[in-house]
């Protein structure tokens, strides 16, 4: 049976196209696709009204001039519609991204990914090994419930409580712009996102203590790893790349100075470049 389109359309701020794709039955993932070539799979972090969109706008256009960029809103956040009775979970998440590059006839593919977005690159990295090429996470999560962690799993869903958010990200402030505030909190309200908001966190914050990334496995992954963190992230301290780096045996790093959770937006431009050229020393480009 086929699954009818919701009537929705990403704002013309972040300038994307939208698209969508049965993934199960009673399933469509929303998503957003540009370029041609290697598959790179971005999957967003889990902040309040966090969607592909708001993650990735100032990445997409620039890294799709190497490989077929493609990034969606996992289950339970922005516009994608799950099924009845559709649990969470990092492996629930993970499975939808095999789901998406399945339906998309992809075999193999790279990952970036934002936060809880890079848990599950590792998560993915664990269990699908054989679908994987490599991996790009920043500001890596899956870390227990500590200090700003605390406050970023009890999200007030409010345009204030969404602003204190988004600056948590950053330290440039003025980058979290009324505008963006305003999308973001329409996100979190919208129909097929606002009830799922609490069920949402409270798998993520179970799985930290449930699923935490297994080091062991990671230390026996044969891919390519680069780690990015912000200097001054408030939401997932830097000596968290730095666990990575002492188990992962392929990985690389890039840090970035007067930067927070948000690198691909605070440093957008640099962030490009350190991406574009990491793909291109591994043959990533059209």
């Amino acid at each position: 049976m086929t699954i009818q389109i919701p009537d929705y359309k990403t704002d013309s701020f972040f300038g994307l196209e939208d698209k969508w794709l049965e993934t199960a039955p009673g399933e469509l993932t929303h998503y957003h696709e540009l370029g041609e070539g290697t598959p790179i799979l971005f999957l967003h972090g889990s902040g309040t009204g966090v969607t592909a969109a708001a993650n990735w706008w100032l990445n997409l256009p620039e890294l799709s001039a190497g490989g077929r960029c493609i990034a969606i809103d996992s289950i339970g956040y922005g516009q994608t519609v799950v099924a009845p009775g559709t649990g969470y979970g990092i492996r629930e998440w993970v499975r939808h991204a095999v789901r998406v590059l399945d339906a998309l006839g992809i075999e193999k593919t790279w990952i970036v990914g934002n936060s809880l977005g890079g848990w599950l690159a590792f998560q993915f990295a664990i269990d699908f090994p054989e679908r994987l090429l490599g991996i790009v996470s920043m500001g890596t999560g899956g870390a227990q419930l500590t200090g700003a962690l605390k406050g970023h799993s009890n999200p007030v869903l409010t345009e204030e409580g969404i602003r204190k958010t988004l600056e948590m990200f950053v330290v440039d402030k003025s980058l979290v712009t009324d505008e963006l505030v305003s999308l973001r909190y329409a996100s979190a309200l919208n129909d097929t996102a606002s009830d799922r908001l609490a069920e949402v966190v409270a798998a993520r914050d179970r799985d930290r203590y449930a699923l935490p990334l297994d080091f062991d496995a990671l230390a026996k992954l044969d891919i390519p790893v680069l780690l990015i963190h912000g200097t001054q992230d408030q939401v997932i301290p830097v000596s968290r790349t730095w666990e990575l780096l002492n188990v992962i045996p392929n990985a690389d790093a890039h840090i970035f100075s007067q930067c927070g959770h948000w690198s691909q937006v605070e440093r957008a431009d640099e962030f490009n470049t350190v991406i574009k050229q990491f793909l291109a020393a591994r043959g990533v480009a059209r």
